[in-house]
Parts: C-alpha cells; sequence; structure tokens
C-alpha cells in the first residue's frame, strides 16, 4: 500500500485517515464535479479509509455519490455506488500530501472561464 495520510474538513466536524493506493490523481471537469466544487474537482484513491464524524453522502448519479460534511459543506469525498474504494480531495488532506497532479478528466465538458495549460495529459471522458 501506499503512505498514510489524515485530513478534514474546513470546520473540523470531520476527520478521516487512511492510505494512498498511488501517488498521482486526476483532476475531473465534468459538470457535477464543477457544481458540487464550485471549479473543477479532484479525487485520490484511498483504501482503508476511516472516518469520524458524519458525512453526507449524496448520489450525485446512478454510478456514484459524493461525500460531504453536514457543518460547513466541504466537499471530501467520491466513490462509486457499492464501492470500497473512496478518492479523496487533496484539499482536505493534511499536509505534506504525498501526491501530485496527473491529469484531467472530462474535459470536453469542461467549463468556458478558464483554460487548461499545465501541459499534463488530457482525456475528453474518463
Amino acid at each position: 500500500m501506499g503512505s498514510e495520510f489524515t485530513g478534514h474538513c474546513l470546520c473540523g466536524a470531520v476527520r478521516f485517515r487512511g492510505q494512498w493506493e498511488q501517488a498521482g490523481y486526476s483532476a475531473c471537469h465534468c459538470g457535477q464535479c464543477r457544481r458540487w466544487s464550485g471549479h473543477i474537482w479532484a479525487g485520490a484513491d484511498a483504501s482503508d479509509l476511516s472516518i469520524e464524524g458524519v458525512v453526507k453522502w449524496y448520489r450525485s448519479s446512478d454510478e456514484a455519490e459524493r461525500g460531504f460534511c453536514p457543518e460547513c459543506g466541504s466537499s471530501l469525498f467520491w466513490r462509486r455506488i457499492g464501492a470500497d474504494r473512496v478518492a479523496v480531495g487533496p484539499g482536505a488532506v493534511d499536509e505534506p500530501t504525498g501526491l501530485h497532479l496527473t491529469g484531467h478528466i472530462f474535459v470536453a465538458d469542461k467549463g468556458d472561464s478558464y483554460e487548461i495549460a499545465d501541459g499534463l495529459p488530457q482525456e475528453a471522458r474518463e
């Protein structure tokens, strides 16, 4: 397994720990992620995730659900329905995260208010 990490929401009501499955992660530009986060959302796959506090899970599609803090609204987690693996938002992770952005997904749905100019790989879909 990868390195261990800890993190929490903005208000601290939700705290979590786990292990990274890998150090690289992708930024998602789909319409749902942009609405949910206010811009783009990224998630790094974690295993052995332990969560303290109450997480509200919102089923955003037939395939996935999103976890957030019901107190402060922090966007924290994304997972496929019925899956054990959870993607954790790197912005909620305590530093040093040990993570690095490796690319972009769903760029065909990218918003018109920004450009992707970091030179990393871009996939039209996932």
